[in-house]
């Protein structure tokens, strides 16, 4: 029986100014795409906009199989990302969260996240005031903090998910270490560190597990850590032991920096409403391949 996956909450248009590109994206939405390539049965549920960025993720969602029954249109703009690209690095230029954190969950909502194996979530998705509602109903529920925690947001999040996973890069043995064991000592059973080009490092049961990268060609590292996730968690919920499922996660993640964008589906963009006018290309945070 396939694994049933559910990503809630989080979804944005990864829009490539300097390619005047744009792409599906959101880490929940990726990884219910890329759990189903991997053989997942998978749904999402999450606020899209009813703007032309809106029709594009659901109709990437629709084409690539993912359950859309529970998925909310609400009049307004959808959420969007503008990323620029200087010497193989990508960078941050900004974002606008659009409708996607509008959540009105309800009991028949609820029902249909019982209904799934596992959970996933994000940092991005907004969704810490339905959290302890969510957990109630949900079987195994995963949440990927990005680079985004603090002590505070632990506090909130971690005793109410089975697994954590955590965007390490630059950080050392020791220091992803003892963000794990952190993790752990508030009653997660599964923390996860990805660490770029320095691969992942995972606590279960106390134990340390350690995963190098997978090599691979690279056309676009976006998605590539949302494709890790997605292949860790069908892997480990199909009774696959930590080590087996984190070597099976890398060798996806590299598969994922195959094609542009975080699952394809691009389409042309253009600044028509003139939103790069304060944010010139060069300005932005820089990331180094996939976390």
């Amino acid at each position: 029986m396939a694994v049933r996956l559910l990503g809630l909450g989080d979804n944005t248009v990864d829009t490539y100014v300097d390619q005047a590109m744009q792409y599906p994206g959101g880490n929940a939405v990726n990884v219910a795409v890329l759990a189903h390539r991997l053989g997942a049965d998978t749904g999402y549920l999450g606020c899209l906009g009813t703007d032309a960025a809106g029709d594009l993720l659901f109709n990437a969602l629709s084409t690539e199989g993912v359950d859309l029954s529970h998925c909310r249109r609400i009049e307004g703009a959808n959420a969007r990302a503008l990323i620029a690209h200087r010497d193989g690095d990508r960078r941050f230029l900004g974002s606008s969260p659009g409708v996607r954190g509008r959540y009105a969950l309800a009991d028949v909502d609820l029902a249909y996240v019982a209904g799934f194996d596992i959970v996933h979530s994000s940092i991005y998705s907004e969704i810490e005031p339905d959290l302890a509602r969510i957990r109630a109903v949900a079987k195994r529920l995963s949440f990927d903090f990005s680079d985004k925690w603090s002590d505070a947001v632990f506090a909130r999040v971690l005793p109410q998910i089975d697994i954590a996973f955590l965007s390490c890069p630059g950080r050392t043995d020791a220091e992803c270490a003892a963000v794990l064991h952190g993790c752990a000592r508030s009653g997660v059973r599964l923390a996860v560190a990805t660490r770029g080009a320095d691969g992942a490092m995972a606590l279960a049961d106390g134990v340390l597990h350690r995963q190098g990268i997978a090599s691979a060609p690279v056309i676009d590292t976006l998605g590539a850590g949302d494709g890790f996730i997605a292949a860790f968690l069908t892997a480990r919920q199909a009774g696959g032991g930590v080590p087996a499922a984190l070597a099976h996660a890398a060798r996806f993640a590299a598969r994922v920096c195959g094609w542009q964008g975080a699952f394809g589906h691009g389409a042309p963009w253009a600044d028509d409403n003139g939103v790069l006018a304060s944010r010139p290309v060069a300005a932005g945070a820089v990331t180094h391949g996939p976390n």
